[in-house]
């Protein structure tokens, strides 16, 4: 399994507007893509912004570049999500999963 890691600071204001969206119209659409194993977003919520870091789980590299195309760490942020962003990653960072544990995980 691989883990693609990307972040993004909101506007000040805007975390609510951007989690939403991302919940509503860009995991629905990356859960669509083969090869896609699930999605993990973590929220820090700061005095001026919001941070989050996306965590989306892949098959193989393959799978990624069905999402992202040829250039597999080109970060993928609609214009709707740039609008709500006050900057984020322009790419993203994969990580081969070589442990894991979890209660009913394995």
């Amino acid at each position: 399994m691989v883990v693609r890691s990307w972040e993004g600071r909101s506007h000040p204001g805007a975390g609510l507007e951007y989690f939403t969206y991302l919940t509503e119209a860009v995991i629905p659409a990356i859960r669509e893509v083969p090869g896609n194993q699930g999605v993990q977003v973590l929220r820090g919520v700061g005095a001026a912004a919001d941070s989050f870091m996306v965590l989306t789980f892949w098959s193989d590299v393959a799978s990624i570049e069905a999402f992202a195309g040829a250039d597999a760490e080109h970060a993928v942020v609609p214009p709707e999500a740039q609008a709500l962003l006050a900057d984020f990653d322009a790419r993203a960072r994969h990580f081969d999963v070589i442990f894991q544990q979890r209660p009913g995980v394995s």
